[in-house]
C-alpha cells in the first residue's frame, strides 16, 4: 500500500430518475495519475472508503488525447476534461460530478443530445452534391484559414455549455458552441452558400438574442477557441442579414 492516498468524492446517480448521491474512494496514490485512471482504478476494484463493495463507476470516454470531448464532466467544481485532469494538480478531496446543463444517464454519464440538436438546427457541416469526385473546392484565403482553424479545433465537449448560466432547463439557447460553428462553416467557400440559412436560425428562438455575454465559455474551454469573438461577429453577421430581408 502507498504511503500517499487519494480520497476521490463523486456525486453518483444509478438512473434517470434516481436521486444522485454521493460516494467517497480513497485510492494508493502513483505519480503522474489522471482523473481516468482513477477511475479505471476503481472500476477495477469498486470498494468505497467504508470497505463496502459497490457498483463501478459510470463515465464516458474514448481518445483520452483531449481529441473527442467525451470525458467532459465537472471536477473540483470546474467542468473540464477527466483526461487533462492531473490528481498532483487538484485539491483534494477531488469532487467529480456531472455536468448539469445534460440529464445524467447514470453516474458521470450525461446525454449530450441538447448539443447535438443544436448543431443539426444550424446545419453545422458543408452540404455537397453527391459522393462522386467533384474535384479541387475554392481556396480559402490563409487569414481566414489562419482564424477558421481555431474554430474547427471545437471538439462538442459541452463544456462551454455547462459554463453557461444561459444554457439551462429553463431556455433553449442553443449555446456558445453550436454559434461558433455556424461562423466556421459561413467561412468556408464551399458553407457560404447556406450562410443565410445558418443566420435565420441564429435570428430565432434560442439564437443569439439569448447571449447574456458573460464570458464563461471563452474562459471554461479546453481548446481556447475564441467563442466571444465569434459570437460578436455573429452578431454583425446577422444585423446585416436582417437589413437584407428588410430590403428584400
Amino acid at each position: 500500500m502507498s504511503e500517499k492516498q487519494v480520497t476521490f468524492k463523486i456525486v453518483r446517480q444509478d438512473d434517470q430518475n434516481s436521486a444522485p448521491y454521493e460516494e467517497e474512494f480513497i485510492l494508493d496514490y502513483r505519480p503522474n495519475m489522471n482523473v481516468i485512471s482513477a477511475l479505471m482504478e476503481i472500476r477495477r476494484n469498486p470498494v468505497n472508503s467504508k470497505g463496502e463493495q459497490t457498483t463501478p463507476v459510470a463515465w464516458d470516454m474514448n481518445c483520452l488525447e483531449e481529441v473527442c470531448g467525451a470525458c467532459s464532466m465537472v471536477i473540483n467544481g470546474k467542468p473540464r476534461q477527466s483526461c487533462t485532469a492531473l490528481v498532483d494538480q487538484l485539491t483534494q478531496p477531488i469532487t467529480l460530478e456531472p455536468m448539469k446543463t445534460f440529464p445524467v444517464v447514470r453516474d458521470l454519464m450525461v446525454d449530450r443530445s441538447r448539443m447535438f440538436d443544436s448543431l443539426k438546427k444550424v446545419k453545422a457541416w458543408i452540404p455537397i452534391d453527391g459522393t462522386y469526385d467533384l474535384g479541387p473546392g475554392p481556396r480559402m484565403a490563409e487569414s481566414k484559414r489562419q482564424w477558421a482553424y481555431e474554430l474547427s479545433k471545437c471538439m462538442t465537449c459541452g463544456v462551454c455549455l455547462e459554463a453557461c448560466p444561459n444554457v439551462n432547463s429553463k431556455s433553449d439557447f442553443i449555446g456558445p458552441a453550436p454559434l461558433s460553428q455556424v461562423r466556421l462553416f459561413n467561412a468556408h467557400p464551399t458553407g457560404e452558400m447556406n450562410a443565410a440559412e445558418r443566420l435565420e436560425e441564429l435570428m430565432g428562438e434560442g439564437g443569439l438574442a439569448n447571449c447574456g455575454n458573460s464570458q464563461n465559455c471563452v474562459q471554461a474551454c479546453p481548446k481556447g477557441i475564441p467563442l466571444t469573438t465569434s459570437i460578436a461577429a455573429l452578431n454583425r453577421s446577422t444585423t446585416l442579414q436582417s437589413f437584407k430581408n428588410f430590403f428584400g
